[in-house]
């Protein structure tokens, strides 16, 4: 919270006091916690996930401070979905007018979906290895997709090197924005939101306000990079080049892509834009920017046809590699499904045969296949009934669907009325709470948060 004070000297903004305030209460509460609940024990994986889960609230709630000591942002139920928002690195939002607020608020909002993305509680893995030999337990807790990759024997160092690549990157693409005429603010700002796959943007049209290729394909070629599992950037800086061009889940990654961006660029080109380059330039950025579950937007895919809005919302429940700062399903499970699926069709036919699920050369076993399988049914069922809740408010079932695919994906712009021109301020506050939960569930992967609510969890 006192880092973007610069930023608020430097620009006269009124945002000195909520921040420095904020910044206070957050170190007091947090020095009491440290010296009141302070303990060498072993950290077991029951506790694991419930520093994480608490954690996340925690840090909502103290981060939506800064909004509401300084007015911006008065309701605290709006303040909480903002932040909730912003770590999730969902980037859905319930403010009207994004310039209005001071650049060091605007830094704020930003900066918390760069801590989120790759994750708080690994970032204090990384910098305060407090936690000992219970580390893991956090990092499996919190890492998205169905297997937490170590790169290195300490969770420790594997924390370390995934924030490394992570400030490289970061650096990169920041002095790119610059290059093509943002300022130093601005840059940071967008490069929180590429990197954390978050979507917060300092402008109310977003990346389409600088009406710029150049910044549009720097943004496109980092929400690729950041939907792509890191181990494999921390691979690639190791000039392992053959071992990731011959990953599956990047394959089929790059795949989904391809395939969606032609489906949709042949729609619009005919109905919407009128050059190959413009249509490219436009269909790729939102096709990018969906399965990313990023979230920016440089044209509003509402007034393109139904079937290209349809393309869209699938890929939103795809989502980013195992290991990305993406949210939704990830593409290693749909991957694994499909193979799944086609695997049991082939027993059908031949019901003696032997037939292992396979990513690569790996054999895929029967309990992480049981898992995904698990985790698909979960996903499906709480998308189900909280759209059917949101429609008991009176809520369009357009409306109410793309709220909560964009929400639980962690993407930000949903359909119909919370589409990439609107916002979510208009919802009740009960609509709010259920859709900062499901922020929450798609960022901590579902069974995190859901395993606090099984009574056997509690008992001893």
């Amino acid at each position: 919270m006192l880092l973007p004070l610069p930023f608020s000297f430097y620009y006269g903004g009124d945002d000195v006091l909520p921040l420095s305030l904020s910044s206070g209460i957050t170190m007091t509460v947090g020095a009491l916690a440290f010296f009141l609940f302070k303990t060498k024990q072993e950290v077991r994986p029951k506790e694991g996930f419930l520093i994480v889960a608490l954690g996340w609230i925690v840090f909502s709630a103290l981060g939506a401070l800064p909004y509401m000591l300084g007015n911006y942002i008065p309701s605290f139920t709006d303040a909480f979905f903002e932040t909730m928002s912003g770590f999730t690195t969902t980037g859905a939002t319930i403010l009207t007018d994004i310039e209005a607020l001071p650049e060091g608020i605007l830094f704020w909002r930003s900066f918390t979906h760069w801590v989120g993305g790759m994750g708080i509680i690994v970032l204090g893995i990384a910098i305060l290895p407090l936690l000992g030999v219970g580390g893991m337990q956090l990092f499996k807790a919190e890492v998205p997709g169905p297997i937490a990759d170590k790169l290195t024997p300490r969770v420790t160092e594997t924390a370390k090197i995934l924030w490394g690549v992570y400030v490289l990157l970061s650096v990169i693409e920041t002095i790119l924005l610059m290059l093509g005429g943002m300022n130093l603010h601005s840059a940071l700002c967008h490069t929180f939101g590429t990197m954390a796959t978050g979507g917060y943007s300092t402008m109310n049209a977003s990346v389409g306000g600088h009406e710029s290729a150049y910044i549009d394909y720097v943004i496109i070629i980092f929400m690729i990079i950041a939907g792509m599992n890191f181990s494999l950037h921390y691979r690639l800086l190791k000039g392992n080049i053959k071992e990731v061009l011959l990953n599956r889940e990047l394959q089929f990654y790059f795949a989904i892509i391809t395939f969606a961006t032609l489906i949709i660029g042949v729609d619009t080109y005919m109905n919407n834009y009128s050059t190959i380059l413009e249509t490219l330039r436009y269909t790729l950025f939102q096709v990018v920017s969906i399965i990313t579950t990023t979230g920016y937007g440089t044209a509003d895919y509402e007034q393109w046809s139904i079937s290209s809005q349809l393309v869209l919302f699938l890929i939103m429940f795809v989502g980013g590699m195992a290991g990305s700062t993406g949210g939704g399903m990830k593409v290693m499970r749909v991957y694994l499904l499909i193979k799944f699926v086609y695997a049991e069709i082939v027993r059908l036919v031949h019901p003696q045969a032997i037939v292992p699920v396979r990513m690569g050369d790996i054999t895929v076993s029967r309990d992480v296949m049981m898992n995904i399988l698990g985790f698909f049914v979960l996903y499906m069922l709480i998308a189900a009934f909280s759209s059917l809740f949101l429609s008991f408010f009176g809520i369009g079932i357009a409306t109410s669907i793309g709220a909560v695919a964009a929400t639980l994906n962690n993407i930000g712009p949903g359909l119909e009325f919370v589409g990439p021109t609107d916002n979510y301020a208009f919802l009740p506050d009960i609509v709010k709470w259920l859709l900062s939960v499901l922020m929450l569930l798609g960022r901590l992967e579902v069974y995190t948060v859901i395993i606090l609510l099984a009574p056997s969890f509690w008992q001893k």
